[in-house]
């Protein structure tokens, strides 16, 4: 008996991995965060399958959902948004998996950051503008930042940020970022990014607050902020397909046509 990790994706069926739709087709417990996965997604449980919506339950009592499906040798197909590894809560489930001896495998999914880039139709790591990428989040209600994961210290950088659960203090990550990136910094809103009622907000740093709020975002969206996010500068090609740059895949210089 196996419990696998299964990252569902942002919200977009059609984005599920084979290995990812394989198992939830085969698994006779599915368990899956219907807060944030589409009821969609495990539409393809198998027939009498046991599938539960695990937002209204509690970490013991999904274990204990998982404890009684080990007992009778049945696979569990634990769905979560995203891809798991990424905010997913998996790790308290699994310190309890092996205190007592199950197996889990963990199944990769589209993460949130990915799925904006494309629905934005951009690149996030542009040359010699922004060559890495922060995903970081704001506390507020939920559990504590590590001492030091601050916005000051990642923006320092001057890279792209992703911030998670960050769309009720933007008026905080305006306060913290404009002194590093300026209040006419390019960011981008992405409300339920894979969704059917998708929303995509652009705007900068001073003016993105009154932007969701004349939306009415309040939840499920996701900030990217950095100077990658602006089409308006000149940045140079990448050296990757440079004709007079060769690599070990192209080793010779190429005449330009």
């Amino acid at each position: 008996m196996t419990v696998y990790f299964i990252g569902a994706g942002p919200g977009d069926p059609e984005l599920l991995t084979l290995k990812a739709a394989r198992l939830i087709a085969a698994c006779p417990v599915c368990l899956f965060a219907g807060s944030l996965v589409p009821e969609a997604v495990v539409a393809g449980a198998p027939e009498g399958a046991i599938v539960m919506d695990t937002a209204p339950m509690t970490l013991e009592e999904t274990h204990a959902q998982i404890v009684a499906a080990h007992r009778r040798g049945e696979d569990v197909a634990r769905v979560h948004s995203g891809d798991p590894s990424l905010y997913g809560a998996i790790a308290e489930q699994i310190r309890r998996l092996k205190a007592d001896g199950i197996d889990y495998e963990i199944v990769p999914g589209v993460p949130a950051y990915v799925a904006a880039a494309a629905a934005l139709g951009q690149e996030l790591t542009v040359p010699e503008v922004a060559q890495s990428l922060v995903l970081t989040r704001m506390s507020m209600k939920s559990t504590a930042m590590p001492a030091g994961e601050t916005l000051e210290n990642f923006a320092k950088s001057g890279t792209t940020l992703a911030i998670h659960l960050g769309i009720r203090a933007l008026r905080e990550i305006e306060r913290q970022l404009t002194p590093y990136y300026g209040p006419d910094c390019p960011l981008a809103v992405v409300y339920r990014v894979g969704w059917p009622d998708q929303v995509i907000l652009r705007g900068t740093l001073s003016d993105i607050h009154a932007k969701v709020r004349a939306a009415k975002i309040t939840r499920t969206a996701l900030i990217l902020v950095g100077p990658a996010m602006s089409d308006a500068h000149g940045f140079p090609d990448s050296a990757l397909y440079d004709a007079a740059k060769p690599h070990v895949l192209r080793p010779k210089v190429k005449a330009k046509a």
